[in-house]
């Protein structure tokens, strides 16, 4: 099978009457708000945490399994097919860009499928994205639509200044056949060309701190190679998902939607952000498999221990941890069951990827059964490096998934090569062919080392080093990732002066001002850092960001480089003379 439509439809014939794609019902149930572990007081309703039932968000027609849409297989590929004819009657053509800009919910892979079956380019994009950003990516793309979606969480086109392109609502995309569509209308879809491995299916424009967004063109045969290096890892369960990243992501859209469906999984979507909603849903999902980006696997274990400390176990539940370690994964499941049942009573993997993950976090959800698998990879290469079930060492993302090749440079920056890499930036050949070498390795821009076994360990961007004028090398994502296991879960390291190193951090606090209590724990927590930190690393001292957030990119990264001038300047000032 050479392009994604082979693939999915592959999957619709052999699992054709099984559940696809689920949304979510947010009506209201049982468990707990403040982390969502745990049931109501004594069966009255009254729910800890301090959000009351009459503000929980409701959803009208949930069916007995909690949902309020349910595909088949089937029925989701038949819902492909007609936003596929609807497209082309727009007079879209292969070759064409669109924007699609929703929440998550079944229509939306409908529309993305059916789009690969119209010959159409479809750029994703996050709900959380800057006005201007969008409007920017709009430009660049040469886009002639808008699939829009609708609900709480539905953008506004106008803001983006969008509004003079034609704009479709993604449940009209894919509604039931109407008076508008020809009775023949499936046959004559069958007469269409089908996709080429070569031809472009999707454009997904990374972030940049500085300059117009470059999309990044992504393929079939791009696609369907990094669907066979998932499968050669990823373990063969019956997976059951529920998915809390936007697709508009790379990460979520290849693994947590085409991977998963073309081994069959069942995928729920929610769209509330209410620990109460998330935790019903994995309940009601029975859980076995999560994508996920370090913060999801933060937060679910925050709530572990907070449910753990208000019934008082803690001392008992860090022992049982203790013990869990000499256990095989399906005894330490035992051990925790009370646990487990409160997540559905089958979660047995998270894939995870997108950030650091705290090595605390991974061993203790590998303590209580849940194997974490690490990957790594970017935009450009679709795939990359991943633990396995058998090797999911704490500290690494593994070793590449084949047909992926990747090499250190004499730099020690990763370096990529093989038949997942994206045919290049959108309109952007300088771009392009800075990103390759003359042997066609992709420089990553990531810094990184192999450990004894040959996993990968990375250290840091290549532009963030900073040389210190001793001739050593600090990469500041060492000592962030090291200050946020003391505590300090947002800063930033700069140089702003010759030598001296200094973490910015961020209050959270409209004017950047903590009271004197606050710095004491702040400084005890740099200390803490430092002590774990080598000589030429730690932190000379801090100051706090005045303002709520740092600066970030439209994929919500942060920017450096105003932090650092910030930084730069405030030191300066302090100086005499």
């Amino acid at each position: 099978m050479e392009t994604l439509v082979e693939v999915l439809d592959h999957a619709f014939r052999e699992f054709a009457e099984r559940p696809a794609v689920r949304l979510h019902a947010e009506a209201s149930g049982t468990g707990r708000v403040d982390g969502g572990i745990g049931p109501v007081d004594g069966g009255t309703g009254r729910v800890r945490g301090g959000v009351r039932p009459a503000e929980e968000e409701r959803q009208a027609d949930a069916g007995p399994d909690g949902t309020s849409i349910t595909w088949t297989y089937a029925e989701l590929d038949r819902r492909s097919r007609l936003a596929g004819w609807r497209l082309r009657a727009m007079g879209l053509r292969p070759g064409d860009r669109i924007l699609t800009w929703s929440p998550s919910t079944p229509a939306l892979p409908a529309a993305y499928i059916g789009a690969m079956r119209a010959g159409v380019i479809f750029v994703p994009l996050d709900l959380r994205m800057a006005p201007d950003a969008i409007h920017r990516i709009g430009e660049v793309a040469g886009v002639r639509a808008l699939v829009l979606g609708s609900g709480r969480d539905a953008p506004d086109p106008a803001a983006a200044g969008l509004e003079a392109l034609s704009i479709i609502p993604l449940d009209d995309l894919v509604a039931e056949p109407g008076p508008e569509l020809p009775a023949d209308w499936a046959a004559q879809m069958a007469g269409w060309e089908r996709p080429r491995p070569e031809d472009l299916v999707t454009l997904i424009f990374t972030s940049g701190t500085t300059g117009t967004p470059k999309g990044v063109m992504l393929a079939h045969n791009n696609l369907v190679a990094a669907l066979g290096s998932y499968d050669r890892v990823l373990p063969r369960l019956e997976h059951r998902v529920v998915s809390l990243l936007p697709l508009s992501h790379l990460f979520e859209l290849l693994v947590g939607l085409l991977y998963v469906l073309s081994v069959g999984a069942d995928v729920r979507y929610v769209q509330s952000r209410n620990p109460r909603v998330i935790f019903d849903a994995l309940r009601r999902q029975r859980v076995t498999s999560m994508i996920a980006v370090p913060q999801i696997l933060e937060l679910f274990w925050t709530a572990v221990e907070r449910e753990v400390d208000r019934i008082g176990r803690r001392r008992a539940f860090d022992r049982l941890r203790w013990l869990a370690r000499r256990l095989p994964a399906s005894l330490r499941r035992r051990l925790f069951r009370s646990v487990h049942s409160q997540l559905g009573g089958g979660l047995r993997l998270f894939v995870c990827s997108g950030a650091f993950l705290p090595p605390a976090i991974q061993q203790a959800w590998e303590d209580l059964g849940v194997t974490v698998m690490q990957g790594y990879g970017a935009t450009e290469t679709a795939s990359g490096t991943c633990t396995t079930l058998q090797d999911h060492g704490i500290g690494t993302v593994g070793r590449p998934a084949a047909p992926v090749e990747i090499r250190l440079a004499s730099d020690a920056e990763v370096l990529f090569r093989g038949p997942t890499l994206f045919k290049g930036y959108w309109n952007n050949p300088e771009a392009t062919a800075a990103a390759f070498d003359e042997e066609g390795w992709y420089h990553s821009g990531d810094m990184g080392r192999f450990d004894a076994q040959g996993r990968l360990i990375l250290m840091g961007r290549k532009r963030d080093m900073i040389v210190l004028p001793n001739g050593l090398n600090v990469f500041p994502e060492d000592v962030e990732n090291t200050l946020r296991m003391a505590g300090i879960h947002d800063a930033i390291l700069v140089e702003p002066r010759p030598g001296r190193l200094e973490a910015v951090v961020l209050a959270g606090e409209a004017d950047g001002e903590v009271g004197d209590e606050q710095r004491a724990r702040l400084g005890a927590m740099v200390k803490a850092a430092n002590a774990r930190l080598g000589q030429h690393q730690r932190v000379d001292g801090w100051r706090l960001w005045p303002e709520p957030d740092f600066p970030r990119t439209h994929t919500l990264k942060v920017k450096r480089a105003p932090i650092a001038e910030w930084a730069a300047a405030q030191a300066a000032a302090e100086r005499p003379g």
